[in-house]
């Protein structure tokens, strides 16, 4: 019985990583597919928040030379890309998200596509009108 109840744990936890979007990401450039970077995505009072955890473009001293106020001009490795998203049913909604490339701010949603495949689409206004990225999970 002991060893049942074990096993039940165990599976529960490795079910409960697999479905959270906290942890480490990999973002690829949509024309070339080279990795970008990884996204560190962590959790703070039930609202979740991103930054760029390692960078391979421009550098690893590269600053965000186009980003407006408080993140002009920071350090893009350690830059928080993502503020405030909450859980939503399925979905991960409500907060921005920092194109460090453009210094553009954007409407975020977030959606668990699968234990490792995350859909993150940055808008304005409507969500029809925006751009779709998939990361995946770093392993």
């Amino acid at each position: 019985m002991k060893h049942i109840f074990l096993l039940l744990i165990i599976a529960l936890s490795i079910t409960a990583k697999g479905q959270t979007i906290v942890g480490l990401w990999e973002t690829y450039d949509d024309k070339t597919n080279e990795k970008k970077a990884v996204i560190e995505i962590f959790k703070t009072n039930n609202i979740y928040f991103a930054k760029i955890f390692e960078n391979f473009v421009g550098g690893k001293n590269a600053t965000c030379e186009k980003c407006k106020g408080t993140k002009k001009d920071n350090p893009i490795i350690g830059l928080l890309i993502i503020e405030n998203i909450k859980k939503n049913g399925d979905e991960f909604d409500g907060g921005n998200i920092l194109d460090p490339e453009t210094g553009e701010t954007y409407k975020c949603y977030l959606k668990l596509m699968n234990d490792n495949k995350l859909k993150v689409r940055g808008f304005l206004g409507f969500s029809l009108f925006g751009r779709t990225q998939y990361w995946n999970r770093k392993e």
